[in-house]
């Protein structure tokens, strides 16, 4: 069976977009479309149905909470916050992603050095 990398890629996106979508909330309170928009910036290409269930997970999870607030052009929106517990719990995931990171980077590095 042939790995194609546009799988691989979606799947490491997918691995870090909890991460990303924790870091974007703790900024600034967020509209899951100014989430998004900052997603893509970012090249990490998120459509709603794949957004709106990580929302709701990460909010009954006590990680996210919401208000709502009027809009000039339709109905209330929603806002999400980061709770004290989403910010320890975004802390966690920043430690873990410097790890591995530092893992991939020292992999590479012995990798390199071997072949010379």
């Amino acid at each position: 069976m042939e790995l194609k990398i546009e799988n691989t890629k979606a799947q490491m996106r997918k691995g870090v977009l909890e991460l990303c979508v924790l870091s974007i909330i703790s900024q600034e309170e967020a509209y899951p479309t100014d989430i998004i928009n900052k997603l893509k910036e970012s090249k990490l290409i998120v459509v709603e149905g794949t957004l709106y269930p990580l929302l709701n997970r990460l909010k009954d999870a006590e990680l996210l909470e919401y208000t709502w607030k009027e809009s000039k052009s339709g109905p209330p929106r929603k806002y999400y916050q980061i709770t004290g517990q989403g910010g320890e719990f975004l802390e966690g995931l920043r430690e873990t992603w410097k790890e591995l990171d530092h893992a991939v980077n020292q992999s590479q590095n012995n990798t390199k050095s071997n072949k010379k």
